[in-house]
């Protein structure tokens, strides 16, 4: 049996409505559709979503496990929504905020524009240096993150540049003079 798939989902702070294989969440953050494949049941019961599967073979527990965890992350951003953090190491590098935009200075010639999707905000701190991005889709706010840090990865000699909050940056020693 699948160990993630037999697990069932919380959905207390959202509202799931099941219609054949499709399964349509609403929460305060926003709503959409998730559609299972023909292999895969659910089932709701106190708050709680439960996904079965009929027939066990290899390919039918792996695409249980793997719409389990979409449905749960998917009811966990409508619920409250997913966060992460990216900061920004530099002498004078920092990225402003105006509405759907963001305007890096990361040590070029120019500013950096940078369009942001519908469904993903971004807040700083007042240096500039650290970017909250949240939103409803988890894909989509570890898509962004991403597309923000390939602006300008971090270095390993100085450790300037843009990494995502929990990511480890391996330190190089630079020359030596010779003796």
């Amino acid at each position: 049996m699948s160990k993630i798939g037999r697990k069932p989902i919380d959905c207390s702070g959202v509202t799931v409505e099941i219609n054949g294989n499709s399964l349509n969440i609403k929460g305060k953050k926003g709503s959409g559709t998730h559609e299972l494949p023909s292999e895969l049941k659910a089932q709701m019961a106190d708050k709680k979503l439960k996904i079965t599967c009929d027939q066990l073979t290899r390919k039918n527990k792996m695409l249980w496990g793997l719409h389990r965890a979409l449905i749960a992350n998917m009811v966990k951003g409508m619920g409250e929504g997913f966060k992460q953090e990216v900061n920004i190491t530099g002498l004078g590098f920092k990225a402003a905020v105006s509405g759907k935009n963001i305007t890096f200075s990361l040590g070029f010639s120019h500013k950096i524009p940078f369009a942001l999707p519908e469904d993903v905000s971004v807040s700083t701190d007042k240096t500039g240096q650290l970017l909250t991005v949240e939103g409803a889709d988890r894909e989509s706010v570890g898509l962004v993150c991403s597309q923000i840090r390939a602006l300008r990865p971090s270095e390993p000699y100085k450790g300037t540049g843009i990494k995502v909050a929990g990511e480890v940056i391996i330190r190089k020693a630079g020359k030596t003079k010779a003796a």
